[in-house]
């Protein structure tokens, strides 16, 4: 069993810290689906069909699944401000290398490979968040810290959704690939300059052993393994959601700018709901009941949002599903460290973002299957429903988890 958290007053740099964090996480998203909402012009101006284009998204979830374990791994050794900025600056490379990977310069496999450079880097940024919440908040601030620092991670996928199209419009691809090299920069010197642990923890946080030890319980956890076959579901369904948005909405008449606002609309409804509902789940105790509402109001404006032709309409419940849907992420992440143990929190975040990623890989598939073989994405979308469903019924299996301790192991 681990030691309690330490007695010392709370720092008022922890704000500062999980601040940057959450400027690298969303970072790590921004640049994942800066192309979401402009496949159609990938397509057309490097000459590959929408299936190939869509490998600009998809080689994130495909090198998470292999990466998150190494990722934690080094997240223990080295600790997780290494981890953190390594993954920033790796990212602020590869975001300069995009800007020579124009149609007429370095073409369309160049620009997959720097977006496998900042697919290589996201996991090493988003596996932190447990670590950092363990070493610099009190054991009631752990649930909310966490929803704030997932909500990092939504305001970058806004960002990448909702900022590019614009960008593009106004400076070109490569203007826009310039921009998000400063930006990237930027957040890359921040980290570098201002994640620390926590000098006032004098209780470190408990080593973790191996990767098989750290696996082995793990792994044979029922349920952990009902978490990590909802993590599975939940994030396969977002992933396929946001990354092929625009396919989706584009026979409704929406064009690829409106698509941006959508996607932008939908990760904002989630930013605020994931400074609410995680508040509800720790003022109760209690998270079964949210991650189930979560899954209910996500199938409720899934189809809607995905066949109405009123774009007011579709913003609406875009932007409803995101409040609803996007917090289930935090809570999960918290089940897990509550099921694991302090001790092990690092390796079940891991595990679980492997899960939630391998299922991106798959769904994002399937998908893109079942649109060619129908012609159309109703499947798809029929599909999306269906792993809402398995989700919900997963969750309603989990043992209730109960109000967090930090000496849980």
């Amino acid at each position: 069993m681990s030691s309690p958290a330490p007695a010392a007053a709370p720092s008022a740099r922890r704000w500062l810290v999980l601040g940057v964090f959450m400027l690298v996480a969303g970072l790590s998203q921004a640049l994942w689906l800066n192309f979401a909402p402009l496949l159609p012009t990938i397509s057309a101006d490097y000459h590959v069909d929408d299936a190939t284009a869509g490998l600009l998204m998809l080689v994130f979830p495909l090198l998470y699944v292999f990466l998150s374990i190494p990722a934690g791994v080094l997240t223990d050794k080295k600790g997780y401000p290494y981890a953190i900025s390594l993954s920033a600056v790796i990212m602020a490379i590869s975001a300069a290398l995009r800007i020579v990977c124009m149609p007429e310069t370095g073409g369309f496999w160049l620009l997959v490979a720097a977006q496998t450079g900042m697919a290589i880097a996201q996991p090493f940024a988003v596996n932190g968040i447990t670590k950092l919440v363990l070493d610099w908040f009190a054991a009631d601030e752990v649930v909310s810290a966490t929803g704030l620092g997932t909500a990092g991670m939504f305001i970058g996928m806004a960002a990448g959704l909702a900022a590019t199209p614009p960008m593009v419009d106004a400076w070109g691809m490569q203007g826009a690939m310039v921009g998000w090299t400063v930006i990237s920069a930027a957040i890359a010197g921040l980290s570098l300059a201002l994640i620390r642990t926590n000098p006032n923890n004098t209780v470190p946080l408990p080593p973790e052993a191996g990767v098989i030890e750290n696996l082995r319980p793990l792994l044979t956890s029922r349920p952990l393994v009902l978490l990590f076959g909802i993590t599975f579901l939940g994030l396969g369904y977002f992933n396929g959601l946001t990354a092929w948005i625009d396919l989706i909405l584009r026979p409704n008449g929406v064009t690829e700018v409106q698509a941006g606002y959508v996607g932008g609309v939908l990760i904002v409804g989630g930013i605020v709901g994931a400074g609410i509902i995680p508040l509800f789940a720790e003022k109760t105790g209690r998270r079964k009941p949210f991650i189930i509402l979560s899954v209910i109001a996500a199938i409720g404006t899934l189809w809607p949002m995905c066949h109405s032709t009123n774009f007011t309409v579709i913003m609406v419940t875009a932007g409803l599903q995101g409040f609803f849907f996007l917090p289930a992420f935090a809570l999960l992440l918290d089940v897990g460290t509550a099921l694991a143990g302090q001790a092990l929190a690092g390796a079940a975040t891991g595990l679980l973002m492997m899960a939630g990623n391998g299922g991106g890989v798959v769904v994002m598939m399937v998908m893109v299957w079942m649109s060619g073989a129908m012609g159309n994405w109703e499947g798809a979308v029929i599909l999306l429903v269906g792993c809402l469903a398995a989700a919900g019924v997963g969750t309603a299996l989990l043992p209730e988890t109960g109000a967090y301790k930090p000496n849980n192991a």
